[in-house]
């Protein structure tokens, strides 16, 4: 049987590893789940979510001219069961809209201001005093 982009078929997982799981598929070829396709959610560890001799159905993401394929559980998620992108918004079911640029402006100025008080005050302090002295 040849393995075919986009085709989808079922394998042994045969090994894990810290980047992803090797699996073993029809005809003897074994192909790799990189650690960023095996979930849709964060993985520390594939441990996790796979273990060695699990029976996985993956998607063929690539086959290189050396013979190394690349495979994904992820992709086969339905997309109602995905959650969206992490860069969508920070706080979910607030909106904001962008800020003017008059807005980042006077934030800018605002916490420029800040810091050049801090900056004055910690400097007078290691001066001891009011600063340095001039010659009268």
């Amino acid at each position: 049987m040849s393995i075919q982009v986009g085709s989808v078929v079922e394998g042994v997982v045969t090994g894990i590893t810290n980047f992803g799981a090797f699996v073993e598929l029809p005809g003897g070829k074994v192909g790799l789940i990189h650690i960023s396709e095996v979930a849709d959610v964060y993985v520390r560890d594939v441990k996790d979510f796979l273990k060695e001799k699990d029976k996985v159905k993956v998607k063929v993401l690539s086959v290189d001219e050396r013979g190394k394929i690349g495979l994904s559980i992820k992709q086969l998620q339905e997309p109602s069961t995905r959650r969206p992108p992490a860069n969508e918004g920070r706080r979910p079911g607030r909106f904001m809209p962008p800020a003017s640029f008059e807005d980042k402006l006077s934030k800018f100025l605002k916490d420029s201001d800040e810091r050049l008080t801090d900056l004055k005050r910690n400097t007078e302090s290691k001066r001891g005093g009011r600063g340095a002295r001039r010659a009268e």
